[in-house]
């Protein structure tokens, strides 16, 4: 049985999301990738709320630069909110390219993944 990418990456999601879950002290960041843009938002699961995102929408430069820059902008947005520490969800994504960015560029920021 053929798997197509999105098959896979929704099977490697569903395994990730059965190991963790953020807390109101420890959300979940939670990325998306598209073919333009970046996004990621810091869930609480708890309660299923949103408590920031941050997106590449309006950034210029190239895609691991713009991610770099949304990772520093939820750090900061982070921080604002009184959190420290997240659980970082690639949400089945491999961690290079662009998702190994913008998790540093969060690192660069002060926030711990």
């Amino acid at each position: 049985m053929a798997f197509s990418k999105l098959k896979r990456r929704k099977k490697i999601k569903q395994s990730i999301r059965q190991k963790i879950s953020g807390t109101a002290s420890r959300p979940r960041a939670s990325v998306f990738r598209s073919n333009k843009e970046i996004y990621i938002q810091l869930v609480d699961d708890v309660n299923g709320v949103t408590l920031a995102s941050a997106s590449s929408v309006g950034l210029s430069g190239n895609k691991s630069e713009q991610a770099k820059e949304v990772g520093k902008a939820i750090a900061q947005k982070a921080k604002d909110a009184g959190i420290e520490t997240v659980v970082f969800d690639r949400s089945g994504y491999l961690y290079h390219g662009r998702i190994k960015s913008l998790a540093e560029g969060a690192r660069e920021g002060g926030l711990q993944l």
